[in-house]
């Protein structure tokens, strides 16, 4: 059975960030991850993270003014150095939180911004990134979002962030896939998964419609992860779904799967 990582900014919300840490070892999680860890000063969430045995797996790059509605900025021409002040930042938190990979949402395509500017922009700024976590030695991750939830999102399939992760050419650099995202878009799960693997360093999931937890869609969760299984993946699976009820309640997949 894969090793799930519990999203905390999607589960357990019942409780304030800080006091989720301890809720999700008590569910039996081991791993953690979560969007962004930057409200919080590290020692804090480092304490969070040995007093409860937790590995943090994961978390994002700085991506512009979330409340208002940014989700990201690194194919923003107008917001390069913003965006490379970031890197610098996430860079210090990771060191702090032992995170071995930092995902950089690509963000909305601006108001415009011609195609050419907006993949230089982009893949400008992804070589940067990759050059300064190489140095930490740490992964880069691009995530594809579905444009239902985020309209105008940049990066959309996983054949547009292979060919940009080709053109950057950075051997730290990889695709995050979130099944949910993907079966939005594009569909054959499965195959997808067969074909990417060597180029996918994380994974998450949440079912579709809905994005709520395995076992509420349309997804057949018993064959991906005897499949993931059988494809020899060996990173964590993030579980970042919003609960249909509480979280301890739609943690009965997990359950299910134990047995």
């Amino acid at each position: 059975m894969p090793t799930f990582a519990a999203n905390l900014t999607m589960l357990f919300t019942e409780v304030p960030f800080l006091d989720r840490f301890e809720r999700a070892a008590r569910a039996g999680f081991k791993a953690v991850e979560f969007l962004f860890p930057y409200d919080h000063e590290p020692q804090a969430i480092r304490e969070q993270l040995d007093t409860h045995g937790l590995t943090l797996v994961l978390h994002n790059l700085p991506a512009g003014d979330w409340a208002a509605g940014e989700r990201g900025i690194a194919c923003h021409p107008d917001r390069v150095q913003e965006f490379r002040d970031g890197v610098g930042r996430a860079v210090r938190y990771a060191k702090a939180l032992g995170v071995g990979q930092l995902n950089c949402l690509a963000g909305k395509a601006p108001a415009g911004v011609d195609a050419a500017t907006l993949r230089r922009t982009f893949v400008e700024n992804l070589r940067f990134a990759a050059k300064e976590l190489e140095a930490a030695d740490i992964n880069l991750l691009i995530e594809p979002i579905n444009p239902f939830d985020i309209p105008g999102f940049y990066l959309t399939t996983s054949a547009q962030a292979i060919g940009i992760l080709d053109e950057v050419g950075a051997a730290n650099a990889f695709l995050q896939y979130d099944i949910y995202h993907a079966q939005r878009v594009e569909g054959e799960i499965a195959a997808t998964l067969q074909k990417l693997l060597p180029r996918i360093a994380h994974i998450q999931l949440a079912d579709n419609p809905g994005r709520n937890e395995p076992g509420t869609g349309e997804l057949n969760w018993p064959f991906l992860f005897q499949h993931i299984d059988r494809l020899g993946y060996e990173g964590h699976i993030g579980c970042e779904y919003k609960p249909a009820t509480t979280t301890e309640a739609g943690l009965a997949w997990m359950q299910r799967l134990a047995r």
